[in-house]
């Protein structure tokens, strides 16, 4: 375990990420995966409900390249970046192979029904079923009940950070499902709504960069970054000096 402004990253693999997702998968106890990257632990630093969520989790992945640059500062370097779109890719593969049944939440009902139809092509023997992530709180309950009819083993839940983390947990005693975890824009992908960024910006630490170019819109969140750089740069320093 690595810890990033306090926030606990597991230092494993993509590869050590999934085989505890399969033991997980196997579990009569609810778990749950957190992916995150600086954005994610600036604001579970802001909100102390959010960040007690966070300690919650069974596992928080380093999905965002700012935090396995961090973990550097601080003298522990993480293995690898953990992404949500390659756990997602990953344990939806297991699941089909095992014969266990997955349940994803969010995207527009267009990208959730390209996904499903992909998923399906990919994995004829995949048991899918989905909601779109356009709800009101007075839906949340039929929402809910969906979910349980159809007793999902991997709940996958893109509803955007930290409304996807916060939906979670409130329900994760209720729906007592093994595996939950929060995919972000994962859904869009899986429908092909949404390109990873090609494999020189992924190799050349860029793939921020890329999306900030293809979706504008962000630079309002990316301004998090050289926030979070600076408090982790200053908190490494900190802390190598106690050491």
């Amino acid at each position: 375990m690595v810890r990033v402004l306090g926030i606990p990253f597991a230092n494993l693999t993509t590869f050590e990420v999934v085989q505890h997702g399969k033991q997980y998968l196997a579990d009569d106890k609810p778990h749950v995966i957190i992916t995150a990257g600086p954005e994610f632990v600036m604001q579970a630093l802001a909100n102390s409900s959010l960040l007690a969520i966070v300690k919650k989790a069974d596992l928080i992945t380093p999905d965002g390249i700012g935090i396995v640059l961090a973990a550097k500062w601080y003298g522990t370097p993480l293995k690898e970046r953990v992404t949500g779109v390659e756990l997602t890719s990953q344990l939806i593969a297991y699941a089909a192979q095992a014969g266990l049944r997955v349940y994803l939440l969010g995207a527009s009902q267009d990208a959730l029904q390209a996904a499903i139809e992909t998923l399906k092509k990919q994995h004829p023997m995949l048991m899918l079923a989905g909601r779109n992530g356009y709800f009101t709180e007075e839906d949340t309950e039929a929402v809910i009940q969906s979910i349980k009819t159809f007793a999902p083993h991997l709940l996958l839940v893109g509803l955007g950070q930290p409304k996807q983390d916060q939906f979670i947990d409130r329900y994760r005693d209720e729906l007592h499902i093994p595996l939950a975890m929060g995919v972000g824009g994962t859904i869009d992908v899986l429908a092909g709504k949404v390109k990873r960024a090609p494999q020189f910006f992924q190799k050349a630490k860029l793939e921020w960069f890329y999306r900030l170019c293809k979706e504008p819109r962000r630079f309002r969140r990316q301004l998090a970054l050289p926030i979070f750089a600076w408090r982790a740069f200053r908190d490494a320093v900190g802390t190598r000096a106690r050491q």
